[in-house]
């Protein structure tokens, strides 16, 4: 979500976030599968050129996130919480990286409410129109 916000280098430092984060818990579910690959699809720039292994190390890729504006932080934050969120099992190695990237990336505790709240409205939209198009 917003991944178009961020340019190309970004996107591909993102992609590398996102594989640790459904990695981080062993092997990646069908969900998180898909969520990484609707996410890939997204980043209509880089998917050609990305690889599906890490380029770097996963503390060179949150430094370099540290060193960014905020709105890149947010967004990349944003969607981390999706793929936590996406598969609705509670993990606490997902729980605590994303504690550690909140932390590092100075995000406020509002914040980070703010953002999950945008998760929690978009997957309520999205129930609400199934409902709708099935009835």
């Amino acid at each position: 979500m917003f991944l178009s916000l961020l340019n190309k280098k970004e996107m591909l430092k993102f992609l590398d976030l996102a594989i640790y984060m459904v990695d981080i818990d062993g092997e990646p579910t069908a969900i998180e599968k898909r969520i990484l690959a609707k996410m890939i699809a997204e980043l209509d720039q880089v998917k050609d050129e990305y690889s599906f292994r890490l380029t770097d190390t996963i503390e060179n890729t949150i430094e370099f996130f540290m060193k960014s504006n905020q709105v890149v932080k947010h967004v990349v934050y944003l969607n981390l919480v999706i793929i936590s969120m996406e598969d609705d099992l509670y993990n606490t190695s997902e729980l605590l990286f994303l504690e550690g990237i909140q932390k590092r990336f100075e995000i406020s505790s509002e914040k980070r409410r703010e953002l999950i709240s945008i998760v929690y409205a978009e997957r309520d939209l999205r129930e609400k129109a199934i409902r709708i198009i099935k009835n």
